[in-house]
């Protein structure tokens, strides 16, 4: 940059950490910027619910996905499909897979689990979107592939899990020589990287629910940690305005009445 004698602008809808640059341009070098921050046109307040639901357990816990898979059976099956249920890890996406394939047999049959590595990317995203026109709906259940770069607007898309905050493994080696340079300049390397890191990367899986200003559906957030810990609170208000519950059964109703064009219905975005 200092050898190119012109301007540069870097632009994203997940740059920032709470309104704040400072994690993007530290990674990325850059210093003496101007910063802005613009708010998103879409209406999240009305389009959108947030839900972390009540009564899970930790998530290293042995049977958290299993419990997760309980907690939000009623909204995929509310949704009839037209979901996207996201992972942190291949294990999880398969068991996910696995649970889903099973309840749903007995109670929605009709409803079709896609899973990442079935096919190819664009393939199943096809497969997603036809299955909504053709047969009511489908659930894409994937990990990493599907968290960004993924356009699937209007009802087909109504619904997105994401089953933990995405932390990124410590035994990633360039994870690792990351926090050991942090810790040397007597950083806090979970504050100053790992939890911005995770931010962002939350911040870009439920980016696939609103796509356009006639959006609607439902975004969960399975991980308690969301509302328990003290750092979750940095993720929670760097998401979007969404109208917030931890209420299974408010989000189901929500998400129901956005299914219906003709429903009309205001949220609070401060409650929870």
């Amino acid at each position: 940059m200092a050898s190119s004698p012109r301007s540069w602008v870097f632009t994203s809808a997940t740059l920032a950490v709470q309104g704040d640059f400072t994690h993007y341009q530290e990674a990325m070098g850059l210093h003496d910027i101007a910063s802005y921050c613009w708010d998103s046109p879409f209406d999240y307040p009305n389009q959108a619910m947030l839900c972390c639901p009540t009564d899970l357990p930790d998530p290293n816990n042995a049977d958290y996905t299993d419990r997760l898979v309980d907690a939000v059976l009623p909204l995929i099956q509310a949704a009839q499909g037209r979901t996207f249920f996201l992972c942190t890890s291949l294990r999880a996406m398969q068991r996910v897979r696995s649970q889903l394939e099973t309840r749903l047999a007995f109670h929605q049959p009709e409803i079709q689990i896609l899973c990442q590595g079935d096919a190819a990317k664009n393939e199943l995203l096809r497969r997603f979107r036809e299955n909504d026109k053709d047969h009511g709906g489908a659930v894409l259940v994937g990990s990493q592939s599907f968290w960004e770069g993924v356009d699937v607007p209007g009802e087909a898309l109504s619904l997105v899990i994401i089953d933990k905050l995405p932390f990124a493994a410590p035994d990633d080696p360039v994870l690792s020589a990351r926090i050991d340079a942090l810790n040397r300049q007597g950083k806090n390397a979970f504050m100053h990287y790992q939890l911005p890191h995770a931010v962002i990367n939350v911040k870009q899986g439920a980016g696939r629910l609103i796509r356009s200003e006639q959006d609607q559906g439902v975004l969960v957030i399975g991980d308690p940690r969301l509302v328990t810990k003290a750092y979750g609170k940095k993720v929670w208000r760097s998401l979007p305005p969404m109208a917030r519950t931890r209420d299974i059964a408010e989000a189901e109703t929500f998400l129901i009445q956005s299914l219906n064009l003709n429903a009309s219905v205001s949220y609070d975005c401060e409650s929870a």
